[in-house]
């Protein structure tokens, strides 16, 4: 499976989850929404960084975006 399907499912569950929209995910990470609906709609490369502020606004580890579900 592409590693941006497995990310953008998985950023859309946790943000879910967390109870955010993608307007106020995109607050905490200090980009635009738009960006963040690119990377759940699997058209945005994501770099490490932003990775990182991915997981850092969700509270959960960078792998668990990358991983595969059962």
């Amino acid at each position: 499976m592409d590693i941006r399907v497995v990310f953008a499912r998985n950023l859309k569950y946790y943000r879910q989850a967390c109870g955010l929209t993608q307007a106020a995910l995109a607050a905490a990470m200090d980009v635009d929404r738009a960006h963040v609906s690119a990377m759940e709609r699997e058209e945005q490369n994501v770099t490490i960084v932003t990775l990182q502020k991915v997981a850092n606004a969700l509270g959960v580890e960078p792998a668990q975006l990358l991983a595969k579900s059962e």
